[in-house]
């Protein structure tokens, strides 16, 4: 299935998310630290949706409370509650 979120206080716009079952298998960042987004969507991909979200949730970057990995967490519990 595929899941659209719009993340907040980060430099990316959007994030599309994959996912079949418990597993991740594909996400994409529109915007943001291209090759930081490239880096987080890759080693998510064939992730456990609750692993991820374990390891991500949280993560800060420079400050503002959040960050494009986090944010990610926070898609994927978005997916899981609206599923």
């Amino acid at each position: 299935m595929t899941y659209l979120y719009t993340p907040r206080g980060v430099c990316s716009r959007s994030i599309r998310l994959d996912v079949e079952g418990d597993t991740i298998k594909e996400v994409q960042f529109v915007g943001g630290c291209n090759g930081n987004t490239q880096g987080v969507a890759a080693l998510a991909k064939g992730m456990n949706i609750h692993e991820a979200i374990s390891r991500l949730k949280g993560i800060d970057c420079g400050g503002k409370g959040t960050s494009c990995p986090d944010q990610l967490a926070r898609a994927l519990e978005a997916y899981l509650a609206q599923a």
